[in-house]
């Protein structure tokens, strides 16, 4: 039952924004960052926007157009679905854009959460 109603909350929530950019569009104005950050917390989910925020770093000029882009199909509905890091990460691969991320293997041990660069430095 939550989930139904979370999801008809984002739904309308969706539609708002969608009329939101309409109007601006007709009229003429730009959207703002703001806006545009809203509207990609929408959709991207888990470490997408993560991977999002590293490829702006690394690819600043392309990021602007794609992140322009994506908008605008976000707000215009043409995006449905929820974008996960792995589908925006082989996105970007497929543009031709190499993003790279910081990867840390992290695990429990003795109810500690340690990495595993202390592990080895560790056994030395």
């Amino acid at each position: 039952m939550a989930d139904a109603e979370l999801d008809r909350l984002r739904k309308r929530k969706r539609v708002q924004m969608q009329k939101r950019f309409q109007t601006r569009k007709n009229e003429g104005k730009a959207i703002s960052r703001e806006e545009a950050s809203a509207v990609l917390n929408q959709v991207l989910i888990g470490r997408a926007l993560e991977v999002f925020e590293a490829a702006k770093v690394q690819h600043p000029e392309e990021m602007k157009r794609i992140e322009e882009v994506l908008v605008q199909l976000i707000s215009e509905g043409k995006v449905g679905e929820r974008i996960t890091g792995e589908e925006l990460y082989s996105f970007f691969h497929q543009l031709g854009l190499r993003v790279e991320l910081k990867t840390r293997i992290q695990f429990m041990e003795h109810g500690k959460l340690r990495s595993l660069e202390e592990k080895m430095k560790e056994k030395e």
